[in-house]
This record gives structure tokens, C-alpha cells and sequence, in this order.
């Protein structure tokens, strides 16, 4: 039976920070300790910054994308080209194409990808709107932008069967995307190439 080193709240902060992607528990206590350590500097600012994020920050309901405002700034730009849109699994894909700099479209994301072990079918992802997006008239490319793993390859071919009727033309990153990848591990280098050599499905 290990000992307790901190009060409830401490072990709470380790618990709760565990389980963000990307941090174990060794990770979160090192988090806690440098945000205990630094109070003034880190922590408050940081959970007052939390608690604007909890009051402010939503899912758009066009795009999916999160922000401060709805529809969010990216689907409120009137410069975007209404004539592509580019469909992601995750807004943290969309946030890894905007720095690349490079496209100048409207987003589509789908909250994830299909995964029927994981029961995750085609009524679990935000296909439905993205079908009736592309059948809206303004829209001339759907670009599937999705991870070049085994279970983002099936929802591509999933989601173009399914835009196969609207007459839009579906096209995919192409090269620099190695497989396997995650569009967020990606610099923006390689994912400006895969968004140039797009092609065709």
C-alpha cells in the first residue's frame, strides 16, 4: 500500500492532469509541483484562464472547429475559398493545417474516425452534416485530411462513398503524410507538400 505525500486537493490536481493526453502520472505530479511551485505566475493565471475557456469556448455548429465565437472565426472569414472544404477527424488536425499556412478553405470536422471495435460507427461522427454541406451548391472539393493510419484510410472511403451522389469532387492529401502519421505530429513543411500534391479519389 503506497503512502499519501499530499493532501486530497494535491492528489486530486495529479489525478485529474493524469489524464490529459500525453501526461502519465509521473508527467502530472512534475505539472503540479512546477504550478504549486509558481502560484502567482502559473497557477492562478492558469486556472483563471480555464474557467474563461469553461464560460466562453464552444463547438461551432457549421464547422465543428472550437472557439469564442459562433460560427467560429474561420467559418465567418469571408476571404475563405466557400468553394473547398477540408475535412479533418479532429480540431486539433484543423488548428495543424492552419499553422501550416498554406490552405485557405472552409473545415469539416468529424470528431473522429470510424473504429467498430471501438463501437464507433458512421452515426457517432459528424458525417450527416458534412453531407449536407457539400450538397449545399457553393461547394465544388471536399479534401479528406485524414490521418494516414488504417482506421482514417476506412473513414475516407467511407465518406466518399457517401459524397459519391452530391457531384462534388473528392480529393486527399498525397504525399508527406507518411502512414501511420497524425496530422498534429506533422511540421508544416510536410503538410504544405501533402496539401499541394493533393489528388483525386
Amino acid at each position: 500500500m503506497s503512502k499519501k505525500i499530499a493532501g486530497p486537493e494535491i492528489e486530486r490536481l495529479v489525478q485529474l492532469l493524469a489524464r490529459v493526453p500525453g501526461l502519465g502520472p509521473r508527467s502530472a505530479r512534475k505539472a503540479v509541483l512546477a504550478l504549486l511551485k509558481r502560484r502567482n505566475e502559473l497557477l492562478i493565471p492558469l486556472t483563471e484562464a480555464m474557467q474563461q475557456a469553461v464560460d466562453k469556448i464552444a463547438e461551432c455548429p457549421q464547422c465543428g472547429n472550437l472557439d469564442t465565437v459562433s460560427p467560429c472565426s474561420i467559418c465567418q472569414d469571408p476571404r475563405r475559398d466557400d468553394g473547398l472544404i477540408v475535412v479533418v477527424e479532429e480540431v486539433g488536425d484543423l488548428w495543424a493545417l492552419e499553422r501550416s499556412n498554406v490552405i485557405n478553405a472552409r473545415y469539416h470536422v468529424l470528431g473522429g474516425h470510424l473504429s467498430p471495435l471501438d463501437g464507433i460507427g458512421p452515426e457517432k461522427l459528424n458525417i450527416a452534416g458534412l453531407l449536407t454541406r457539400a450538397a449545399s451548391g457553393d461547394v465544388k472539393e471536399v479534401l479528406l485530411a485524414l490521418n494516414a493510419t488504417v482506421e482514417g484510410q476506412s473513414t475516407a472511403h467511407y465518406v466518399s462513398d457517401r459524397l459519391a451522389p452530391s457531384g462534388v469532387s473528392v480529393s486527399r492529401l498525397a504525399q508527406g503524410v507518411p502512414i501511420g502519421g497524425e496530422l498534429d505530429y506533422l511540421d508544416e513543411g510536410t503538410l504544405a507538400a501533402a496539401f499541394k500534391a493533393r489528388r483525386k479519389l
